[in-house]
Formats: C-alpha cells, sequence, structure tokens
C-alpha cells in the first residue's frame, strides 16, 4: 500500500507555480533575449541540452522509487499496454489530422491567410503548414515527461516504464511510414538522431542512474534510510526541475509567443481539444477493459502527451526552420505542460471511480 504524506509546498500550489514560471520565461525571453538564444543553441540534433539537464533531474528521482519487481510483473500484464499501442498508433495520428483540419482549414481558416516558402521551395499556403505541424505532433507519442505525469496520478510507475519503452520501440517503426502517409511525402526524413538521443538522455541515462543508485543506497545504507530520509528529500527535485524546465521552454520561444499571439491561439484549440479527446478514450477504454486506476492513469497520459522534439526536428527537416508547421509543433510545447497538470488532476479527482475495477481483476 502507498504511503500517504503531506505535500510539499511545490506539490500543494503546483498550478500558481506553473503560471507564475510561464509568466517568468517569456518574460526572460523578452527582457533578455540573448540569453535565451544562446541557451537555446546548446543543442544536439534538436536536443537542447539545458532543457535536457532539467530532465534528467526530473526524471532521476521517479527512477529511483522504481522497484524493478514491479517491473517485470507489470510487463507480464499485456491490457494497459496493448491499450497504449492501439490510442497511439490506430487512433491518436488520424484524430490529429480530422480534428487539425477541421478547426485550421475549415473553421479557423479565414485567420490564417498567407503563403510561405517552404524547405523544399514549394509555395504552401499557411493553414496547411500549420496542419502539417500538428500532424507531426500526432505521431510522434511521449516517451519521457509521461514518467512525471504518472508519478503525479499516482499512476503505476513501473508499468508507465514499460510502456516507454515498448512505445519507443514502436516509434522507430511506424513513425516514417505514418507521416509520409498522413502528409503525402513520399520519402519522409526521419530524425533518427534525435529519436535515440532523446531516449537516451530522457530515459536510459536516468533509468540507470536510478537503478544503480538505488541498489547501492539500499546495500549501504538500508532500505528504512532510503524511505525514510534520502526519498524525503529527493521528492521536490521532480517538481523543481520541471518547474526550471517551463522557465526555460517559454524563455526560448517568448518572441514567438509575443509576436503571434492570435495563430498560437488558433493552433492552440485543435491541439487541447486533441489532447483531451484522447486521454478521455484512453481513460474509458482503460475502465472498459477493468484495469485498476494505477494502470488506467498512465495508460491515458501516455497516449495525451507528445515527443516534442521528434515532431520539432522533423518539422525543420522538412519545412524549415521559420516554417508554419515548426511553428506549430512549438506551440504544442508551450501548452502540453499546463494542459497535462490538468489531466492529471482529473485522474486524480476521479480514481475513486476504478475502486470497482479494482476488485474485479
Amino acid at each position: 500500500m502507498e504511503e500517504k504524506r503531506r505535500l510539499n509546498i511545490f506539490e500543494k500550489y503546483l498550478t500558481m507555480w506553473v503560471f507564475l514560471c510561464i509568466i517568468a520565461g517569456i518574460v526572460l525571453g523578452r527582457i533578455a533575449p540573448g540569453v535565451a538564444v544562446r541557451l537555446d543553441s546548446f543543442s544536439i540534433y534538436q536536443v537542447s541540452i539545458p532543457i535536457a539537464l532539467c530532465l534528467f533531474f526530473m526524471m532521476y528521482p521517479i527512477m529511483v522509487k522504481i522497484d524493478f519487481a514491479e517491473v517485470v510483473k507489470a510487463g507480464k500484464t499485456p491490457k494497459p499496454v496493448l491499450l497504449t499501442l492501439f490510442i497511439n498508433w490506430a487512433i491518436k495520428p488520424f484524430t490529429m489530422y480530422a480534428i487539425a483540419t477541421l478547426f485550421l482549414g475549415y473553421i479557423f481558416r479565414d485567420f490564417l491567410s498567407g503563403t510561405e516558402i517552404v524547405k523544399s521551395g514549394q509555395e504552401v499556403e499557411l493553414w496547411r503548414s500549420y496542419i502539417s505541424g500538428c500532424i507531426l505532433l500526432g505521431i510522434a507519442p511521449c516517451t519521457a515527461m509521461v514518467l512525471l505525469w504518472g508519478y503525479l496520478a499516482k499512476g503505476n510507475d513501473g508499468l508507465t516504464l514499460v510502456m516507454v519503452a515498448i512505445n519507443s520501440l514502436t516509434m522507430l517503426v511506424l513513425y516514417g511510414p505514418l507521416g509520409g502517409f498522413l502528409l503525402g511525402v513520399n520519402a519522409m526524413p526521419i530524425p533518427w538522431q534525435t529519436i535515440l538521443l532523446s531516449v537516451m538522455i530522457y530515459v536510459a541515462l536516468p533509468l540507470v542512474a536510478g537503478y544503480l543508485s538505488r541498489q547501492w543506497i539500499i546495500k549501504t545504507k538500508g532500505i528504512g534510510w532510503f524511505r525514510e530520509r534520502f526519498l524525503h528529500w529527493l521528492t521536490p527535485i521532480s517538481i523543481v526541475a520541471l518547474l526550471a524546465t517551463l522557465v526555460l521552454l517559454f524563455s526560448f520561444k517568448g518572441e514567438i509567443i509575443t509576436q503571434h499571439p492570435l495563430t498560437i491561439l488558433w493552433i492552440a484549440i485543435p491541439l487541447f481539444i486533441q489532447t483531451v479527446f484522447i486521454f478521455a478514450l484512453g481513460y474509458i477504454f482503460a475502465r472498459l477493459l477493468r484495469l485498476s486506476y494505477h494502470d488506467a492513469a498512465p495508460s491515458a497520459l501516455i497516449g495525451a502527451s507528445n515527443h516534442f522534439e521528434v515532431a520539432i526536428a522533423t518539422s525543420v527537416m522538412l519545412f524549415g526552420l521559420s516554417s508554419g508547421a515548426a511553428l506549430a509543433t512549438v506551440v504544442g510545447v508551450l501548452i502540453e505542460v499546463p494542459v497535462m497538470l490538468m489531466l492529471v488532476s482529473i485522474c486524480k479527482k476521479t480514481c475513486c471511480n476504478y475502486s470497482a475495477a479494482d476488485g474485479r481483476r
């Protein structure tokens, strides 16, 4: 049974901290654009080094808490994994295409007039370019930050890790063909380096560090000291790293936000609807499959979130750094954290609905 604990100041007022960090990031990007640009320039294959450092400290406290006996046990439970694969690859890309086309191609089309010259030299209408960026988000399921969302929702961390590993491998196989089909691109470039490097930095490195340090600390200090002292000191680090990530992300994109506020709003609306729809679909299916809450929450959250580094890298390679598609993927980054925190809150408030399902397993 999970031990009950009082929320620390970061968790208790997380929504307020997130809002303040978003504002701080935008202000920093405006008053010190040179600092933001300089920090943003430290990247390898579209993977930002400052963001990578923050995400490592976000992931490590989660990884070190995972009992790997639970990971093995979770790997023997196929229903949540199969549900995740079905949502991520058979439903999500196509609903993203449909929702983005409906809003950006029809409802908001008059607000998105204009054309641009993309990297291939073709002239493309802006609304089509924005739809392409949304599609690239829809075919790139999250492989890192979902560990944080699952942890905050008090989900099964072992199962989340298994689903992340399987979705990472699946993305290597399906990302290119699916993206090429939906975008109508015959030879869609695949950012292999970005995919592999991000999985290594965001998942593999904190996983190995967490496993080795957990084993060493328990061996030298004992399980009691590990749980009562070490984890107590470590718990706030994930939230602090998340808040630091927000400041960096919004400082990098502060100029874009202030220059294109209405465009960002029009793009954000279909992305928000898609995220909530996919979450609701996964959460309802999990209930129908009689999953426990601890399995249902991460199963729904992993489909709702996106791997924005891969989406950004692909949009830049296909359409160019200043393209509408690249802007759409950036909007996905900007809205993801607030929206996912809202969905985590929904999970925690509705966990009681899964009590009967737990008893039937």
